[in-house]
């Protein structure tokens, strides 16, 4: 008779353990979230018709878009220029440092400041600039960006 309790005593506990897994992996409100911070990361910039523009700002300005135009060897100086002020316009802030740490999110722009100084069509006035209003709106991440910059100084092939 105790046996037996014990036993379903132990698949109740199993049984609402695995209940509480999976209410911790579902959420059902996940879909609605996402769809509200959506619209505001992806904001396209307005342009006049008879005003033609870049391609750039005909796009959603997403963080990710901006990361790839720079990651792509094709681009050219101006495309580059205009995907930083993007950058700097609307990602320029980085979360607070975690004590000495960086925030994780802080990785984005160390490879950004990687790639750039590795890129064929960068010259040093995108990366100085670039460099100079990141670090007016980061004060507290200046080491960590000149730490970026040398580090992709250092690996271009010169």
């Amino acid at each position: 008779m105790e046996a037996e309790l014990i036993i379903k005593s132990i698949m109740g506990l199993i049984a609402l353990l695995a209940l509480l897994i999976i209410l911790l992996f579902f959420e059902p409100n996940k879909e609605k979230k996402l769809k509200k911070t959506l619209p505001e990361t992806k904001a396209p910039i307005k342009e006049e018709k008879n005003n033609p523009k870049s391609e750039l700002l005909s796009k959603d300005i997403e963080l990710n878009t901006l990361v790839s135009v720079i990651k792509n060897k094709k681009s050219d100086a101006k495309k580059l220029e205009e995907a930083l002020d993007l950058i700097i316009k609307h990602h320029g802030s980085v979360h607070k440092k975690l004590g000495l740490r960086p925030h994780p999110d802080f990785a984005i722009y160390e490879d950004v400041l990687f790639t750039l100084c590795r890129h064929p069509n960068a010259n040093k006035d995108l990366i100085i600039n670039f460099d100079r209003e990141l670090g007016k709106l980061n004060p507290e991440y200046k080491q960590e960006m000149n730490e970026a910059i040398t580090k992709g100084l250092n690996s271009r092939g010169i």
